[in-house]
C-alpha cells in the first residue's frame, strides 16, 4: 500500500522543525477538503511560511493513496500516519523536531502516536475529543439538534435513540434488531447505508476508543484547541475530560484554548452548525493559526 502527500519546506537552509498533519473523520485527501474549504492548505501554507515543514496526506484509498478507507480502523489510520513520520526520519532538510496536529478524530490518532512514540516533540490537538466515540457521538446528535433548532427535550429524546443504537452495535445485537431500531430514526431509503457506517470496522473502533487512556501516556507538551460553538465536540463535555487525562501524564506541559464563537473548523460563526461551513468564507480563523505558530515556537525553542 502506498501513501502519497505533500512535503512543504520552508525557504532557506534546513534542517527544519516539522509537522505532520492528521485529518478527521471520513476519507479526505491531504488538504482536508470539507464544505469548499481546504483547512490543511491554508494551515501547511500559513505553517512553512514561518519556518515548519509540513506534511499532509491522503487518507488510505482517497486521493493518490492506495488501500481500502472502508475496511481500516483507527489503528490502521494511525499506522498510516507512522509511516510518514518515518518517511520524515529520512529526508536531510528535516531535523529531529517532529510533531503532529489532529483535526477532530485525527487528534484522537495524534495521542495514540504520541502515547506510544517517544521521538514525537510536541502535539496540537484541534477539537480533539476526551470521551469514549460513543459518548461523543451520543452528545454531537443532541448539539447538532439544538444547533438545527430543536428544543432541549426534542434533543434530549434524539440523542437518547442515538444512544439506544450505538448500544446496540457496541453488543454485536442481531442485524434484524438493529434494523429494526434504524428504522425508527432513519428513512427507509437510507437504511443500507447507515447500517453499513455502523458496521464499518472504523466506526466500530471508534466507538470503544476512548482519547483519555492514551493521553494520560503522553510524555511530550499538548497544545489542545476547541471552539466555543463547536457542535461536533462539544468543548463543555471534552475539554474538561482532556484537561483531567492531561494532569496525569508524564510531561505535564499542556495549554488549553476554548475559541470564543468558533465552530468545529474554527472558523467565526453564529450556531455551529454544520449547514454554516460551506456559507462562511473564512477557513480558520487568524487568532487559531497565530496561536499554534505561537505555541510550537516557544515550547520547542526554534
Amino acid at each position: 500500500m502506498t501513501i502519497a502527500g505533500t512535503l512543504t519546506l520552508p525557504t532557506g537552509h534546513g534542517p527544519f522543525p516539522a509537522v505532520v498533519l492528521i485529518s478527521g473523520s471520513g476519507p479526505h485527501d491531504r488538504d482536508e477538503s470539507v464544505m469548499g474549504h481546504k483547512p490543511f492548505w491554508v494551515l501547511s501554507d500559513y505553517l512553512t511560511r514561518r519556518g515548519i515543514a509540513v506534511l499532509r496526506t491522503d487518507d488510505r484509498g482517497v486521493g493518490k493513496s492506495t488501500g481500502t478507507f472502508a475496511n481500516a480502523t483507527i489503528n490502521d489510520f494511525a499506522t498510516d500516519i507512522e509511516a510518514g513520520i518515518n518517511y520524515l526520519a529520512t529526508v536531510p532538510e528535516i531535523s529531529k523536531t517532529v510533531g503532529l496536529i489532529g483535526h477532530s478524530a485525527g487528534a484522537d490518532i495524534a495521542a495514540m502516536i504520541a502515547a506510544r512514540n517517544p521521538n514525537i516533540k510536541f502535539i496540537v490537538l484541534m477539537a480533539g475529543s476526551g470521551v469514549r466515540g460513543r459518548d461523543l457521538l451520543v452528545e454531537q446528535v443532541r448539539m447538532l439538534n439544538i444547533a438545527a433548532g430543536e428544543n432541549a427535550h426534542e434533543a434530549d429524546m434524539n440523542a437518547a435513540k442515538e444512544s439506544d443504537i450505538l448500544d446496540l452495535v457496541i453488543s454485536d445485537a442481531q442485524p434484524s434488531k438493529l434494523r429494526e431500531e434504524l428504522a425508527k430514526i432513519s428513512p427507509s431509503e437510507d437504511l443500507d447505508l447507515q447500517l453499513q457506517r455502523l458496521n464499518s470496522p472504523w466506526f466500530r473502533s471508534f466507538l470503544s476508543h476512548n482519547p483519555a487512556d492514551d493521553l494520560k501516556k503522553v510524555h511530550c507538551p499538548v497544545l489542545v484547541l476547541n471552539g466555543s460553538l463547536d457542535r461536533q465536540v462539544p468543548p463543555r463535555q471534552n475539554l474538561p475530560e482532556i484537561c483531567k487525562a492531561l494532569a496525569e501524564a508524564p510531561s505535564l506541559n499542556f495549554e488549553i484554548h476554548e475559541f470564543n464563537g468558533l465552530n468545529h473548523l474554527f472558523q467565526k460563526a453564529q450556531t455551529g452548525s454544520p449547514d454554516e461551513y460551506s456559507k462562511i468564507s473564512e477557513t480558520i480563523s487568524p487568532d487559531v493559526l497565530n496561536t499554534i505558530v505561537g505555541w510550537i515556537k516557544t515550547t520547542v525553542h526554534i
